[in-house]
């Protein structure tokens, strides 16, 4: 069984360490290389209950270490090596996952923002600076507590046979319809798969699912993180437009409904609207996907404006 660290007072655990390694030169001498690895053993259990001993209070178990350690740090990048540090143990990692994944703190993970920036809109890396792979970062001290709930439908999703990993992610969505996701749950849903961004992306701007971020259509959320906001596609011509001219349109108009007024931040599970682009000159006679022909609308105004019942009604968005 491996070794757990034990916490004790740091400066008494610092003069034993000095005290071992005060008598090293002596072992480099002698020739025996078994001798020389045994007498370092000691120093390296005393490196790790220093590590563990520098969060104060009571938090003995390795995962509470480092959940407090990421706790007095949001929104930081933490490199894997600090957290293994004051986990005091070497299976630190899979403390990390469980924190994330059964626990529901939001931990982005540097190997999920490389995968994402690598699909998604290059500003993702602005709010991610110098994530290396092996870097943590702790989103929200709110811990998410439909975590539990959402662990076991992603894990039933992961071992379905015959689903493609496109169709899982887009299940896993529809199961959370308006909640934050953060990419490392949608990775895992993805049996870890590197494409999953890509799929995100294309269930987006292919297929027409409402998933938003950060950068394409909700501006408050979390980097990192995707919302499906609505269990709907977009119309087909609608499909076709793309996320820089998607992002202008949403920003000139201020996230809001041009027709109603409804704002992105008015958004409640009781009133689940999504915001969507309209063509001022129809798609079907010629009109084009520019900022110029394209305008902000709730999908509720913009089912009206193509209800045939309506036709020939004057709308205020053509007057602003």
């Amino acid at each position: 069984m491996a070794r757990r660290s034990t916490k004790s007072d740091p400066s008494q655990l610092l003069a034993q360490l000095q005290d071992l390694l005060n008598g090293f030169p002596t072992k480099l001498k002698e020739s025996d290389l078994r001798e020389q690895v045994k007498s370092l053993v000691p120093a390296h259990h005393l490196i790790r209950d220093l590590g563990s001993s520098l969060i104060p209070g009571n938090k003995t178990s390795a995962r509470n270490r480092i959940l407090l350690y990421l706790k007095q740090f949001p929104a930081t990048v933490i490199s894997g090596e600090e957290l293994m540090v004051v986990a005091g143990i070497s299976e630190w990692a899979r403390r990390v996952r469980e924190l994330r994944v059964e626990h529901g703190w939001q931990i982005i993970t540097g190997v999920s923002i490389s995968e994402m920036a690598g699909e998604e809109d290059k500003e993702v890396c602005a709010s991610f600076p110098d994530m290396k792979p092996d870097d943590y970062m702790l989103l929200s001290v709110e811990q998410d507590r439909e975590a539990a709930h959402r662990w076991n439908t992603a894990n039933e999703i992961r071992k379905e046979k015959g689903l493609s990993v496109q169709n899982k992610i887009l299940k896993y969505l529809r199961a959370n319809v308006g909640n934050a996701i953060t990419g490392d749950e949608l990775r895992y849903v993805a049996n870890d798969r590197s494409e999953w961004a890509r799929r995100v992306r294309e269930l987006r701007t292919e297929q027409g699912w409402p998933v938003v971020t950060k950068q394409t259509g909700m501006p408050e959320l979390p980097a990192g993180t995707y919302v499906l906001e609505l269990n709907r596609q977009a119309p087909k011509h609608d499909r076709k437009i793309s996320d820089s001219v998607r992002r202008q349109v949403l920003r000139r108009d201020k996230y809001s409904c041009r027709e109603c007024k409804w704002s992105i931040e008015e958004y409640n599970r009781a009133d689940p609207r999504i915001l969507e682009l309209h063509h001022k000159k129809p798609h079907v006679e010629g009109g084009d996907n520019t900022e110029a022909n394209l305008v902000t609308l709730c999908n509720i105004c913009h089912d009206q404006v193509h209800n045939s019942k309506n036709a020939g009604k004057k709308w205020s968005f053509l007057d602003s």
